[in-house]
C-alpha cells in the first residue's frame, strides 16, 4: 500500500539530486574562469633544457636571464660557497664564471638583472639576503655593469674588483630573505622576506646610497609563506614569486605598482616539484620562464623551461 508513494519521492529525490549536480559542476566551471581569467597566460608543463653538470654550481640559490649576452643566465650559489657567478646557456652548459673580489658570501640567495644608474646599462644585483636565524645586523646588494661574454671569452674564469654596495638594514628587526626583484620602470629594488607566515614585501627606492645604511620601505604583506625567489620581467608588466611547491603570476595593470599588483590575487602555475627549487627566471624577452634547484641526494639539478601558450 505505501510503495507507491516511497517510489514517487524516491524519483522526485533523483531529480533534485541530478539538479543540484548540474548545479555545482557550473559553480565549479566559474570558479576555474575566475581561477583563469581572460588574458591571463597559462604556461606549458616544465621540460628540462638540460642537466647542471658544473660540479661547482651545486646550491644553485638565484637565477637571471642576461640582457646582454643572448641566451645566457646568471647563477651562483648560497652561504658558505665561493663568490662567484656562473653564466649557463639554455642547456644548462656551463660558459664563464666571475669572482666578485674582496667580499665573502655569506649567504647569497638571489640575483636579477636590470637598469642601473647609468642609463642604458643593464646591471646585476646579486642578494647578500639570506639571514636564516635572523641575526645579522646588516645586508647587502651587490650592483655592477653585466660583464660582456663576447669580450670576456667563454669557459674562463675572470674577477670583478668594482661594484656598488647597497647597505640596508629592516624597519622592523632582523628578516631572511631568499627573494631580490628590481623594477625596470622605476628601478627600485624588493625584497620578500621568506620564513613567515605571511611574508613582507619591502622596497629600496631609486637611487639607493652606496654610502651608508639605508632602512628599506615596507610596502606590504602578503598571504604567502616560504617564498624563495622571484622575478619582474623585462617589461616590468609581469610578476613571478616561487615557493617549494607553487609559483605564483602576476599581471601588472597599468601605472599600478609593485606593492598594489602583489596585493592581488595571482594565478598559480602548475610547477614540476624540483628537489629544493630556488630559482625562477623569465626569460630576456619575458615570456617564457625557467626554475633552476639545488643539488640534493647527488641528484643534478635541471634547468627546467616553461613554455608559455
Amino acid at each position: 500500500m505505501k510503495k507507491a508513494p516511497q517510489l514517487l519521492l524516491l524519483f522526485y529525490t533523483s531529480i533534485m539530486l541530478f539538479t543540484f549536480c548540474e548545479k555545482k559542476e557550473d559553480m565549479e566551471d566559474d570558479v576555474q574562469e575566475l581561477e583563469e581569467p581572460e588574458g591571463w597566460p597559462l604556461f606549458e608543463d616544465a621540460v628540462s633544457k638540460g642537466v647542471v653538470t658544473k660540479d661547482a654550481i651545486d646550491e644553485a640559490s638565484g637565477l637571471a636571464a642576461s640582457r646582454r649576452n643572448p641566451g645566457i643566465f646568471w647563477t651562483h650559489n648560497d652561504s658558505g660557497n665561493m663568490p662567484v657567478i656562473f653564466a649557463l646557456d639554455e642547456t644548462g652548459a656551463f660558459k664563464a664564471e666571475f669572482s666578485l673580489l674582496n667580499v665573502p658570501n655569506r649567504d647569497w640567495e638571489d640575483i636579477a638583472v636590470g637598469p642601473g644608474p647609468v642609463d642604458n646599462i643593464h646591471y646585476i644585483y646579486i642578494g647578500e639576503i639570506g639571514d636564516n636565524d635572523a641575526v645579522h645586523k646588516a645586508n647587502y646588494i651587490y650592483r655592477f655593469p653585466e660583464p660582456d661574454l663576447a669580450a670576456s671569452g667563454e669557459l674562463g674564469a675572470y674577477e670583478i674588483a668594482q661594484y656598488d654596495v647597497i647597505t640596508y638594514v629592516y624597519p622592523d628587526g632582523q628578516r631572511d630573505a631568499e627573494t631580490l626583484m628590481v623594477d625596470p620602470k622605476t628601478r627600485d629594488i624588493y625584497i620578500v622576506s621568506k620564513r613567515e607566515s605571511n611574508v613582507h614585501l619591502y622596497k629600496a627606492a631609486y637611487p639607493q646610497a652606496t654610502d651608508g645604511v639605508i632602512t628599506l620601505e615596507k610596502m606590504a604583506t602578503l598571504p604567502y609563506s616560504f617564498i624563495v625567489a622571484g622575478d619582474i620581467d623585462a617589461s616590468g608588466d609581469e610578476i613571478l614569486m616561487k615557493g617549494y611547491t607553487d609559483v605564483y603570476f602576476w599581471k601588472r595593470k597599468g601605472s599600478e605598482t609593485i606593492a598594489a599588483t602583489l596585493s592581488g590575487t595571482p594565478q598559480k602555475i602548475k610547477y614540476l616539484i624540483e628537489p629544493q627549487g630556488e630559482a625562477i627566471a623569465w626569460d630576456a624577452e619575458g615570456v617564457d620562464f625557467y626554475t633552476l634547484s639545488e643539488k640534493r641526494e647527488n641528484l643534478d639539478p635541471h634547468l627546467y623551461f616553461y613554455k608559455r601558450k
